[in-house]
This record gives structure tokens, sequence and C-alpha cells, in this order.
């Protein structure tokens, strides 16, 4: 730009210079996409997305369109090209181009995989048959974890919540093939239908591998699995911390659990441990209850069930369609998607940090971890001026947690140390084996943590994935390179609009560490209370208010958002918000008054709040999540927050008889 700049002030001296179209200046809000017929202060999230919302097509292969996780549909085709790429070439074997590139053209070869039918699994469902007693079942079931076949034992490492820095052995509840214990003892339509079509599923599996009277098998299937399931916690109380850590010695469990046996467990396992920590005892209480009542050729036809349902998608196309015909009626996704999709997904899964090795050369700006760092720590200098400026908190409470927040670590764009697939063998010949061998890799690499030191490097999300997380037991927030780009983060974009995007993303997971789980760990990711008893009680008071709040949130028909199991995450939403409007408030853009687009900085600052979470989903889909899903629905990410912001208040003229206003002592205040 500078040689040219010299170049034509050289040629103007002697006659005009010759001027370059002036490029066409980007715009980032969506004027045609405003519903400019609905108030701001009425539904918000209608006024930013309306129009956009009412034209959009779901695809039929996806169950939704928009933003945040939807983003990640055309980070896949970036992907996809990548795989597309790699996998025709003859890569050096060993190299990461050749582990993804061979293993995704091991799935995408459908002719080889259709003519090998089940035959891949008939050695796993021929060792079933072979079962004699309760002991080899349980030694099957735990066996089989090492190789992806889940079934009533779940087994894992992780940090000790009491002592972050080791990693221990966890136990947690298991055994069930719907998405949540409520699916097995709700009577509505759309759950029974959801019920039927699962005991069809299962059916269906039987019927391609022989099986005599299958809807007698699935029957079976599906009565265990009810009575297993009316021991499970609800995902709510799955939020309670500590209620959901008990340590206990292998000696104290092999005495409760006789049929279980432990010992025997953990060397199928090949763990080393003389303790563990039981998530949710009552489960396997129950567990071992149900070894000695169920017939153990019931429990047999349930193993070959749950091998069945583990393994459909990597058998032949019978198999995956009885898979999707169970995900059409469960989230009312139309069609399947391509193989090439399918694959993608499972490369990413499975070899993610190699295919983000690869994605990251090619698609990610270095700068944008500067400029998003830069973010970051703004955020943290305006969290801290809004703790200190708490009215509920004593001063004591204060600092302590004000040393919690400049003690998160700060992770973005990729790993500073990528993940060794060395171990890894990808024959491009054989898929199944492939993914066995996938599975037994991740295994291994969690098993050899077992009781070391935590490697607080490690991340949870591949670097090409849209979204972000915090990790209360590492103190981390995290943000993949797959989320920073449009709408959350733009070089290009006026600060209104990055604050409003990525900078409420930050915000939204710095609150995390002090959500209703968040606040019971310590700046050093143990569950320790660093609180005043009456501070405490003040806080648990206030998310109470959220609670209440979202509840009243109605979504379908007579489905309302579960203010309880959406705590944690409405509350990062309404702090996340104050955060990062604070913060843009330091910038010069966010002191100003100019406008954009028509619209003031605030106004563009809450626009792009709107923006951020543009979803629609299909319906049956949404019925699942609000079940399932701690956060909530897209429409409540905006329109929830934004009626206890003052500033958002102020800036859209919200008044009194709006349908969304709140009275000031109604509205949310925690951080």
């Amino acid at each position: 730009m500078k040689k040219y700049f010299y170049v034509c002030v050289a040629v103007g001296l002697f006659g005009a210079c010759s001027q370059p179209e002036a490029p066409t200046k980007r715009s980032f809000v969506d004027l045609a996409g405003i519903d400019s017929t609905v108030k701001p202060g009425d539904n918000f999230f209608r006024y930013v997305n309306g129009r956009w919302y009412d034209t959009v097509k779901i695809a039929d292969d996806q169950v939704g369109i928009g933003s945040y996780s939807y983003l990640n549909i055309p980070q896949k085709k970036l992907l996809q090209h990548i795989l597309d790429s790699v996998s025709k070439l003859q890569n050096p074997v060993g190299t990461i181009e050749q582990k993804v590139g061979d293993f995704y053209a091991s799935g995408m070869d459908t002719i080889m995989v259709d003519q090998r039918g089940y035959q891949p699994i008939q050695p796993i469902l021929a060792r079933i048959d072979a079962i004699g007693d309760v002991p080899a079942l349980v030694r099957f079931s735990a066996s089989g974890l090492k190789t992806g076949n889940h079934s009533f034992i779940g087994f894992g490492v992780a940090p000790d919540n009491k002592n972050s820095s080791i990693n221990i052995a966890h136990l947690v509840q298991a055994g069930i093939g719907l998405p949540d214990r409520d699916y097995y003892f709700k009577t509505d339509s759309s759950t029974l239908a959801i019920q039927e079509a699962y005991k069809k599923y299962i059916a269906t599996l039987f019927q391609l591998t022989g099986t005599g009277d299958a809807t007698h098998a699935a029957e079976t299937v599906y009565s265990i699995e009810k009575q297993i399931a009316g021991s499970h916690k609800t995902r709510i109380e799955l939020r309670d911390v500590n209620a959901n850590y008990h340590k206990m010695a292998v000696s104290a469990m092999s005495k409760a659990q006789p049929n279980i046996g432990w010992d025997s467990v953990l060397r199928d396992l090949s763990a080393k441990t003389d303790s563990i920590d039981v998530a949710q005892p009552a489960y396997y209480d129950k567990l071992n209850a149900l070894l000695r009542s169920v017939p153990i050729d019931d429990w047999k036809v349930y193993m070959k069930a749950a091998t069945l349902k583990n393994y459909a998608d990597g058998l032949s196309k019978p198999f995956v369609n009885a898979s999707f015909e169970f995900t059409k009626v469960l989230s009312g996704q139309a069609v399947q998607k391509t193989r090439a999709q399918t694959m993608t997904e499972e490369v990413d899964g499975l070899l993610g940090e190699a295919l983000g090795q690869l994605y990251v050369k090619r698609y990610f700006n270095e700068e944008a971890k500067k400029r998003v760092l830069a973010l970051v720590d703004n955020l943290q200098k305006s969290f801290e001026n809004r703790i200190r400026h708490l009215d509920w908190m004593s001063d004591s409470t204060k600092q302590k947690a004000i040393e919690k927040l400049y003690a998160i670590t700060k992770k973005i764009g990729y790993p500073d140390k990528w993940r060794d697939y060395g171990q890894v063998q990808i024959d491009r010949t054989k898929y199944f084996e492939n993914l066995l061998s996938l599975y037994q890799n991740r295994y291994q690499f969690d098993l050899a943590k077992l009781n070391k030191p935590v490697d607080r490097t490690e991340w949870s999300a591949t670097p090409a994935t849209v979204t972000a997380y915090y990790n209360p037991s590492f103190n981390e927030i995290v943000f993949p390179a797959g989320i920073l780009q449009y709408p959350y983060f733009d070089f290009d974009a006026d600060d209104a609009i990055n604050y409003g995007g990525i900078g409420m993303v930050i915000g939204h997971e710095m609150t995390h560490a002090f959500d209703d789980q968040g606040a019971q760990f310590d700046k050093f990711g143990n569950v320790k209370n660093w609180w005043t008893k009456e501070d405490y009680e003040k806080f648990r008071a206030k998310t109470q208010r959220v609670v209440d709040l979202y509840n009243t949130f109605t979504v379908l028909d007579t489905v309302h958002v579960k203010g309880a199991l959406t705590l944690g995450e409405n509350t990062a939403d309404n702090g996340g918000i104050a955060i990062a409007y604070d913060a843009f408030k330091m910038t010069p853009e966010g002191k100003d008054s100019a406008r954009i687009d028509g619209l003031t900085p605030d106004q563009r600052f809450y626009y792009s709040i709107g923006r951020i979470w543009r979803v629609k989903t299909r319906d049956a889909y949404m019925r699942m999540y609000v079940n399932t899903n701690p956060h909530s629905p897209a429409m409540w990410r905006v329109n929830g927050p934004c009626m206890s912001a003052a500033p958002f208040y102020k800036a859209y003229d919200v008044k009194v008889g709006d349908k969304n206003y709140l009275p000031e002592e109604q509205r949310v205040k925690i951080w």
C-alpha cells in the first residue's frame, strides 16, 4: 500500500493519478434481517433476527441453522475440503496427513463397508453368547470400554475435585440408551413416540443380525434400561457439585457391591488404583442388585443391544439407516447427512488435534490471538471493577474472587502442545478396525493419566470447533480458532460488534468461574469454600431469582425453560453481557456517540448480542434440547439478559408496557 501511495504522488506532479474504485465498505449489521415491526422491548431476539428467522430454511440433513454450534456446519465443509485433499495423496506412513487421510478414505469406501455387513462385530457378539455368569458379563462390560463399547459401567479419568493437581478414577451413572432418565417415565405423546421409536430401533438391529423374536428382545432391553433409569439422578440433581463427589476405597466398594466385583473390573480396565470417586453411588447399588435379580440370558440380550447401538454407524447401510430412523424421531432431522459429512465429524472427533493442525495451517490468522487476548485482558479489568463495586459481597470475599479472576488461564486458538497420535495404526481398507484402534487409543490416552499430575496444557475441544468453555478444575477459559470469526469476531469490525460478540462470549466464560457450580471451586480448581457464610447465602438468593425468572419463559406450547437446569448458563449470559458492556465503554468508540448504519454505539453493541445467537431449530429437536441441555434456547439467551440490562433499556428506549420490560427490583443483578 505504501509503495502504491508514493507512485501515485509522483504521477500527480505531472498529471492526474488514475484512482482505483473505492472498496465497498463492509457492514456488520444485517439491516434486511431486522424486523422493524417488532419493538425491541417486546422481543429483542425477534427485532434483530425476525425476518431472517421467518425466511431461512433448515437443511433437510440438519436440525438447525444459524450461529454458534450451527456455524460448525460451514466449518465442517472446510475440514471436508482438507480431508478430500489429503485422502487423495500418497502421504508418508505415520504422518498426520496419512492418518487423517486414510481414516477418512476407509470410511468413504462404502462399497467395502457395505460388503462386510455386520461381519466386523460377529466376534464381539460371539463373546456375548459365550457369557455364562455375572462375573463374565461384568468382565465383558469393563473390557469393552477400551474399544468404545459402553454399557453399564461409566469409567473415566479426570482431576480430583478436591485436589485438582492429580488425576483420579471416576465412575458415573450409565446403562441407558435414551438421552435422559426422564424419557423412560414421561407419558406425554411426544415422549411416548420416542419410546416406541427407540424400541423399534433396537428390534431392527436384532432383526439385522438374525435374532429370532426381535420385538421381545427389544422389550427385554427396554425393561432393564427402565429399571436402571430409576436409579439415575436427574440433570438438575447432577448440578450439585458436592452431592456428586464420593471418593471411596475400592476395598469398601467391593464389599458393598460384591456382584460387580470392583477388583476384577479394575483389572479388566487395566486401571491400578485403591480409590475411586463414585459420582452417583445409588446407581451402582442398583446395578449390583440388578445383576442378581435379572436373568443372565436377559443381560446378554441387553449387552448385544448396547454393542449394536455403539457400533451401528460403523457398519453397513442397513445399520446406519436404522440408527437414523431413531434420530429422525428424536431430533426431527429429515434426511441423513452425506457420508462425507459423517466422516468429517468422525475424523474431527477421533483425530481432532491431528486434523486441527491442518486446519490451523490453512485457515487461522495468528493475529487474531493477539487481538482476542487484548479483549480478554480488558474484560478481566471490567470484571474486577464490577466485583469491587458489588453491594452484597464483603471485602474479604471480594479479594478472593479477584484472586481467582486473575488466576484464570487463557487459551486461544489451538494448543501449544499437540497431542501425539503415534500409537494409532490406520489401515485404508478397514474402516471398522480403524474405529476400534482409535477408540482404544483414546482410552489409553486417558488411562495413562491415572494417578498422575494434571497436564493443564490439554484442551477439551478441537481447534476448528465453534465453541468456547470454562473448565473449573483447570480454572481456564478456552476459545478455539473456530469461534474467532464473524459474528463473534472480525478484524474489520468496530468495537461495538466485537465486544457484543466475542466480548460477550469471553465475559460469559469468565462468569462461569462464579456461577452456581464454578463458585464452589477455588483459584486452583479445587472444590473448596472461599466465601463467608453470609455472602454465599446472598449469592444463593440471587441465583434463585435467576431460576424463577427463566422458569417463566415459554419455548413451545406448554414447554418452559428449566430454570434450575440452565442456571449456570443463564448466570453466565447475564454476567457476560454486563462485563462486556463495561469493557466496551472503556474503548474510544464506547465513549463516543457516532452512529454507524444508523445505530448508536450502544445499539450496535446490543445488536451484536442479538446477532450472535441467531439460531433456528426444528421443534422436535428443541423439545429434546430443553429437557437435556443446560443452555437456554437462543431466544432467551438474548431476551433474558437484555431484560435485566439497564443500558439496553436506554439504548432502545424500553418502557413500562413493553412485553419484556422488568421493573428494576425484579431484574437479575449478580455480577
